[in-house]
C-alpha cells in the first residue's frame, strides 16, 4: 500500500519494499522485516509507532474485537450504541470502513496491514472520530498486524475451532488468540467461555449469561427476539433487540459492556438505544417472511450450532456447505450438527475453491449417515431453488455459510453470487410458475 507520505521531505508512505521509490519512504512493519534486509541500508524508514504519534493518533480510542465468531456483530454494535450516544465514531472490518453511519469503503480484510489501518484511523480521526472500533483476526495477531496499536479496550467473544488450515492445531489456534490479551491493556472476557483463553488479569472486566461476571444477564427470555435484564455493580437495566438466538444475547451483552466501559454512561441509557440497532447484513438476516427465510455467515460447526440451536423450537430446513482449501476436518462435523436439528438437509457448494466441490460434499455427508431428507447438490443455486420448491408450511429456510458475501469462488474465478439476491430471485420464479398453472 501507497499513501501521501506523513513526514516532510517525503512524497509518499509504502510498506511495499517492490513499490520503494527515490522520495518514498518505507514502514517498517514486522511482515516486511525479511524484504527490507534486501535494501540498502540507508533506506529511509518509519516504525508504527512514529506515525501513530506524527498523525497523533495517540489519543483516539482503539477497541479491538477477536473471537472465532461475534466480531462483526459486536463491533457494529459497539459502533452503532457510541454513536446513539452522541460519540463520533469510526468502524472497520469485514463490512468496510465508516464513520459516523458514512461507508469510505465497502468490504475488505477483517484486519488488513498496520498502515492500512493506521490511515484509515487518520481519516476517521480527521473526520471528527473519537473512538475507533475493530475487529481483530487471528491472522493480524500472528503476523503482528496491529503492532505499535494501543487499545482502550479490548474485547473477547469466544475461541472455537476455526482457520486450522492455518494454525495447524486449536491448542495453537488459542494460544495465538491469547496474545492478543497479555498486557496490562483493559480488556472484556466472555466469563462462560473464559477457559478457552489465557490472559492478563490486569484491567480485566468479564460478562456472562451463566457464571458470576462483571456484567452479569440476571433473566432473559429469547422469543419474539430478545429481552433481558443485566447488573453491573448497582446498575440494573432492560434492553430488548429483535435479533434472535441465545448467541446474539451474548453479542449484545458483550456490546453494552463495552460502552459502559468506554463512555462510563448510566447502563439504563446504554441499554435504551440497544432496540435501535437493525442487525448486520448477511447475520441472521431475513430476507423474506413469507415464506421464512434466513441468511447467516455460520460457516463452522459452532457457527452452525448457534444459529440452528437458537430456532430449535422451529422445523428447519438448511442449505449449506463447507470452504475449499480450508479446514477439512471441520466438514463432517458441520455434517452432524445440521442433522441434529434440521428436517430437511441440503448439502452444497460453498467457496470451493481450488477442490473438487464433489469431494467436499462427500466430507460433510459423512457426518450425515443414517439421516433422512438429506440431498446432495453442487450447484449453490440449484440447491436453494430446490429448498425454496419443497420447503412446506410452517417451516424455516437457513441458508448458511456466506452471508453478505456478493461473490463465490470456483477454481481460481470468484463469479457473482449474494445467498439473499437469488433467494429473491428463486422466490419470485417460483411465483411465476405457480401463477401459470
Amino acid at each position: 500500500m501507497t499513501i501521501p507520505s506523513p513526514i516532510e521531505g517525503y512524497e509518499a508512505l509504502t510498506d511495499n519494499t517492490r513499490e520503494l521509490k527515490e522520495g518514498m519512504l518505507l514502514l517498517a512493519t514486522a511482515q516486511n522485516a525479511p524484504y527490507r534486509r534486501e535494501l540498502p541500508e540507508a533506506t529511509p524508514t518509519v516504525t508504527p509507532e512514529v506515525l501513530l504519534e506524527a498523525w497523533e493518533l495517540a489519543m483516539m480510542n482503539v477497541v479491538g474485537v477477536t473471537g472465532t465468531n461475534g466480531k462483526t456483530t459486536v463491533t457494529a454494535l459497539i459502533y452503532s450504541l457510541l454513536i446513539d450516544l452522541g460519540h463520533s465514531c469510526a468502524l472497520q472490518g469485514t463490512r468496510g470502513l465508516f464513520v459516523d453511519d458514512r461507508p469510505l469503503e465497502r468490504k475488505h480484510m477483517t484486519t488488513p496491514s498496520i498502515l492500512e489501518t493506521l490511515w484509515n484511523m487518520k481519516r476517521a480521526k480527521d473526520a471528527g472520530a473519537e473512538y475507533f472500533v475493530m475487529e481483530v483476526s487471528s491472522h493480524a495477531i500472528h503476523q503482528e498486524r496491529i503492532e505499535g496499536l494501543k487499545f482502550a479496550l479490548k474485547v473477547h467473544t469466544n475461541v472455537t475451532r476455526d482457520h486450522l488450515d492455518y494454525h495447524g492445531t486449536v491448542e495453537e489456534y488459542r494460544r495465538i488468540k491469547s496474545r492478543f490479551f497479555v498486557d496490562d491493556a483493559p480488556k472484556l472476557l466472555n466469563k462462560d467461555e473464559i477457559k478457552t483463553i489465557s490472559y492478563n488479569p490486569v484491567g480485566a472486566y468479564t460478562y456472562g449469561v451463566e457464571e458470576p461476571a462483571t456484567f452479569k444477564v440476571m433473566a432473559y427470555s429469547l422469543s419474539d427476539g430478545i429481552s433481558a435484564v443485566i447488573t453491573h455493580r448497582d446498575e440494573q437495566a432492560t434492553f430488548f433487540s429483535n435479533m434472535m438466538g441465545l448467541f446474539n444475547l451474548y453479542n449484545l451483552t458483550a456490546a453494552i459492556s463495552a460502552v459502559k466501559i468506554l463512555t462510563g454512561e448510566p447502563l439504563e441509557r446504554i441499554c435504551d438505544e440497544v432496540e435501535n440497532f437493525g442487525g448486520v447484513s448477511g447475520r441472521m438476516e431475513v430476507v423474506s417472511t413469507r415464506p421464512t427465510v434466513i441468511v447467516d455467515f455460520a460457516h463452522t460447526d459452532d457457527g452452525i450450532y448457534r444459529v440452528l440451536d437458537s430456532l430449535k423450537d422451529k422445523d428447519l430446513v438448511v442449505v449449506f456447505g463447507a470452504g475449499g482449501d480450508r479446514d477439512r476436518g471441520k466438514r463432517p462435523r458441520m455434517g452432524a450438527v445440521a442433522g441434529r436439528f434440521a428436517k430437511k438437509i441440503y448439502v452444497t457448494s460453498d467457496n470451493p475453491r481450488s477442490e473438487d466441490p464433489e469431494a467436499i460434499i462427500n466430507e460433510i455427508l459423512a457426518g450425515l449417515k443414517g439421516k433422512e431428507n438429506v440431498h446432495a447438490i453442487v450447484d449453490r443455486r440449484e440447491a436453494i431453488r430446490r429448498a425454496l420448491s419443497e420447503l412446506e408450511e410452517g417451516e424455516i429456510l437457513l441458508v448458511l455459510g456466506k452471508g453478505d458475501e456478493d461473490t463465490q469462488e470456483i477454481a481460481g474465478v470468484k463469479y457473482p453470487f449474494d445467498d439473499r439476491e437469488v433467494v429473491l430471485k428463486l422466490l419470485e420464479e417460483l411465483e411465476e410458475v405457480k401463477g401459470k398453472k
